[in-house]
């Protein structure tokens, strides 16, 4: 998961729920996932 996809995800769920996104969302995973790819340089 690039950080860019997980921003593209995070993005719509927000737009489909009034600006919010919960904390245990599939795109809050998403961004975790991405973030911790991205600190492993992967």
């Amino acid at each position: 998961m690039t950080p860019k996809a997980a921003a593209r995800i995070q993005g719509q769920t927000a737009k489909q729920n009034g600006g919010k996104v919960s904390s245990d969302s599939f795109s809050a995973r998403a961004q975790r996932a991405a973030a911790n790819n991205q600190k492993q340089g992967k």
